[in-house]
């Protein structure tokens, strides 16, 4: 698409984001509300990131993956994360045939599309990087050969909120994997109603996007354009976590431990273009960049045991940063 007119690619962006909008339609035959958390999901599958959802348990988390591979046509597998679990049970094994004397692979569930690792914070350290290898890499390695993971892959890992017994802190060299990470909150009093009725009355589901399409849509995000003082503006984000005085924040000084990562200035820069294209625009604003950044730098802000102490989140910092550094 590289020699394409931007007449061309300004139609084929309203093209294909009224193919998302038919998307997320599909989905919301089955899922009531939970609008944030269903754009952002289809954010990562167009930029090839992954998602860390954090919520108690019964918020619908497995049905909305699975509604979305349905409305994809793509395979899904759900992995449920347990303490006893071995990185053998992600990505397989070599298994001993004794009719030819040779070792077969057993390829693991991780050979899918959409992966929904469940519960990831009750697994042992060795599972969860062998996940978060296979989400960087998109290959793992069974015995002497590698093995290239289906495309599109994608992971959208649950985590139970660190309070609750048996789950385990996952570090933040790990956490900062993922492109976002999501609240999942309750549902309101009218949402709940139509929950009810959505359970005992289903409508069917119905595939509307192509594999095709979604690798065309990957491609078509990284013809919107980006200005420079855009850019300028992300860096002043990310760079506002790192050194807050040299922004006239100094009050976040002793909040903060460590700040936003180049991982995460890359993720906002791609993810700002996604959320352009999912509103049908060939150009992206700084409300675009408004609307991922708190969900891209909630877990990669480490705070100190002062802002702990002082009960205050990362949230409430971004959204300082937010409301102090100008926007274009």
């Amino acid at each position: 698409m590289e020699n394409n007119s931007t007449q061309e690619i300004i139609q084929a962006v309203k093209e294909k984001g009224f193919r998302f909008q038919s998307l997320k339609n599909e989905i919301k035959k089955c899922i009531v509300g939970q609008d944030h958390i269903i754009d952002r999901i289809f954010v990562g599958l167009l930029c090839n990131g992954h998602i860390l959802l954090e919520g108690v348990p019964g918020l619908a988390k497995t049905t909305l993956i699975k509604t979305l591979a349905q409305t994809l046509g793509l395979e899904y597998k759900r992995i449920q994360f347990t303490p006893d679990l071995l990185p053998a049970d992600l990505i397989g094994t070599l298994i001993y045939n004794p009719k030819n004397h040779e070792f077969q692979t057993k390829k693991g569930p991780l050979f899918a599309n959409l992966i929904l690792a469940d519960e990831i914070n009750r697994a042992p350290a060795k599972v969860q990087s062998a996940l978060l290898q296979s989400m960087q890499e998109h290959q793992v390695t069974i015995g002497d050969n590698t093995h290239k993971l289906d495309e599109p892959f994608f992971v959208m890992a649950t985590q139970n909120p660190i309070e609750q017994e048996g789950t385990y802190r996952l570090p933040e060299a790990q956490v900062d994997r993922f492109m976002f990470k999501l609240l999942i909150t309750y549902p309101t009093y009218n949402e709940e109603k139509d929950i009810i009725g959505k359970v005992f009355n289903p409508t069917p589901i119905y595939k509307v996007l192509e594999k095709g399409e979604i690798t065309e849509s990957q491609e078509l995000i990284n013809h919107i354009y980006i200005d420079d003082k855009v850019v300028e503006y992300i860096l002043n984000i990310v760079f506002a976590t790192r050194f807050p005085n040299q922004f006239e924040l100094e009050e976040l000084e002793n909040l903060i431990e460590y700040g936003a990562s180049p991982r995460a200035t890359l993720a906002i820069h791609h993810a700002a273009k996604a959320n352009a294209f999912l509103r049908k625009r060939h150009f992206v604003i700084p409300d675009d960049i408004k609307l991922v950044v708190p969900d891209i730098l909630r877990h990669r802000i480490l705070m100190t045991y002062q802002a702990e102490a002082e009960n205050i989140t990362s949230d409430q910092i971004i959204q300082k940063i937010l409301r102090t550094i100008p926007s274009p």
